[in-house]
């Protein structure tokens, strides 16, 4: 059973079942050029908050078990509901906010929700090998689906262009998939996973 945090930010109550740190395996599947690419892999993923109105993101997957382990991605970032900044909001950088607005309420989350039952969200995910991500999409409900709207990599990164990942809570698991396109293919299936929640 998930517990849902009573706590919470207003802006956080639609990603509120995600909190929590989750582990189990995946497979990998992807081709690229004549490269098939196959295999089984150990995934931790963990949703924060720290009082903001994002959830802290972070997520660490191997390959292999003991001294043959070696890690795949290693990857952080911050997700968040679509909603206009005001003055009330700090940023950007370090600037604090202009004014004391109160704090935002259910319903002011409430009226941002979309015409399919929705809430439109943003998640900006970091590679360790050196490419960003801007994902954009909604959650509806126990599923998120998001699709990058850009991808920024450092000089020297292997060729990735774009990617979407689905995450959907099935019987109090965490399941998810990740498409990408990368090393010359187009945008295919690469990725998936079933979690279960472990603190």
């Amino acid at each position: 059973m998930i517990e849902l945090p009573t706590d919470l930010p207003a802006d956080l109550a639609p990603l509120s079942w995600l909190l929590g740190v989750w582990e189990g395996t995946g497979v990998i599947d992807y081709e690229a050029g004549d490269h098939h690419f196959t295999g089984e892999f150990t995934h931790r993923v963990s949703f924060s908050h720290d009082g903001g109105d994002a959830v802290n993101y972070s997520a660490t997957a191997w390959l292999g078990e003991g001294e043959s382990r070696r890690l795949l991605v290693s990857e952080v970032g911050f997700w968040r509901i679509v909603r206009p900044q005001g003055p009330g909001d700090p940023g950007p950088g370090l600037l604090p906010a202009v004014s004391d607005e109160p704090a935002r309420t259910a319903d002011d989350v409430e009226a941002l929700r979309t015409a399919e039952g929705g809430f439109e969200i943003a998640a900006n995910i970091v590679h360790a090998d050196g490419v960003s991500e801007l994902y954009l999409g909604q959650i509806r409900g126990p599923r998120i689906d998001i699709a990058t709207d850009a991808v920024i990599a450092a000089p020297g990164t292997k060729a990735y262009t774009a990617a979407t990942r689905l995450y959907g809570l099935v019987d109090g698991h965490l399941l998810w998939a990740w498409d990408i396109a990368a090393l010359g293919s187009e945008l295919g299936s690469h990725a998936s996973a079933r979690l279960a929640k472990v603190d």
